[in-house]
């Protein structure tokens, strides 16, 4: 596994948790047994999405004696995407290592990705190849969003709801999360020139309380879907997409124009009660609307890339000759 400064966390493991109080300290001893034989440099990044309970308390108990845990505690339960984000920000670990809290994923399984990261991949995703979940609510609905997911990014995976994987850092860094989009976190590695792996790791069946996700999670997943879709596309081209619907839009409106006003003029056709008539206008309105926001779009991405210094590209390395 890559070095790291001397006294710096070689891996960080983050865990968002929401009300976890009675999988914590269980959690925390499956981490430690897993972690402490492999001889490196390891931190528990766990952050408490503003439980309601008493995970917050459990958390400063377990910190009094466990010293690789760093706890974060957000003001309020900001959902799995920013507690994941949170976490990033909080480790400072060359790899870092994700997971569920509620004991579902298996700790021990954490060797078994890093050992995949260090045949030169960058990220690699757990495969719970045998789910140990309702068939109805959370295994259907999750097989048709990982084959949608699967075809729209381009990034073929069998399992992309698992939590269960392991990052280097320079992907991490280069990731801004919102919304629901730790689920897409291959996709969104894959734009950044990730190298993506997968392999099969154990899933068990809930031990403490009630799952946070429900059917009403897939919706808000499509929509995440499409600005992943967008981004992977159209992110550094935004034109290409609002100028080309845009021009189309206005070359219909105009063409039937063209056509009303050759009945107008040369059948003397009375056009201003014709349906067309208005389709022509809708049409080119439509057209110049969406040509204007495909400007301001292009203008934007300029303005995002520019103002941070944020390069278009990536470099993996650079090999030079050597004078010899």
């Amino acid at each position: 596994m890559q070095q790291t400064r001397e006294g710096q966390a070689e891996l960080s493991v983050v865990v968002p948790l929401y009300n976890e109080e009675e999988s914590l300290p269980q959690l925390v001893e499956q981490l430690l047994a897993a972690l402490r034989p492999l001889q490196l440099g390891f931190e528990l990044v766990l952050v408490d999405d503003g439980s309601r309970d008493d995970t917050a308390k459990v958390l400063s108990q377990l910190a009094a004696t466990v010293p690789e845990l760093v706890a974060v505690l957000l003001r309020r339960n900001y959902g799995q995407t920013a507690a994941m984000a949170a976490g990033f920000d909080a480790s400072g670990g060359a790899v870092i290592v994700t997971l569920d809290g509620d004991l579902q994923n298996d700790p021990a399984d954490i060797p078994l990705l890093l050992a995949e990261l260090d045949q030169g991949f960058d990220l690699v995703s757990g495969w719970r190849h045998q789910r140990q979940d309702a068939a109805m609510q959370r295994l259907l609905p999750s097989r048709i969003a990982n084959s949608l997911i699967a075809r729209v990014t381009g990034v073929r995976l069998h399992d992309y709801g698992c939590s269960l994987k392991a990052y280097r850092r320079e992907v991490v860094s280069d990731l801004n999360l919102y919304g629901e989009l730790h689920r897409f976190l291959p996709a969104l590695a894959f734009i950044e020139g990730a190298r993506i792996s997968e392999v099969k790791v154990n899933h068990h069946p809930r031990r403490y309380g009630e799952s946070k996700y429900g059917l009403d999670r897939t919706f808000r997943v499509l929509m995440d879907l499409l600005t992943v879709w967008f981004m992977k596309r159209f992110l550094t081209r935004p034109m290409h997409v609002f100028g080309f619907g845009g021009l189309a839009a206005m070359g219909a409106g105009l063409l039937i124009g063209i056509w009303l006003v050759g009945e107008k003029l040369l059948l003397g056709a009375d056009i201003g009660d014709r349906p067309l008539l208005l389709m022509a206008l809708l049409s080119f309105l439509t057209g110049v609307q969406l040509f204007c926001f495909g400007l301001l779009a292009e203008l934007q991405m300029r303005t995002y890339h520019e103002s941070q210094g944020r390069p278009i590209y990536r470099v993996r390395g650079m090999v030079r000759g050597s004078d010899s």
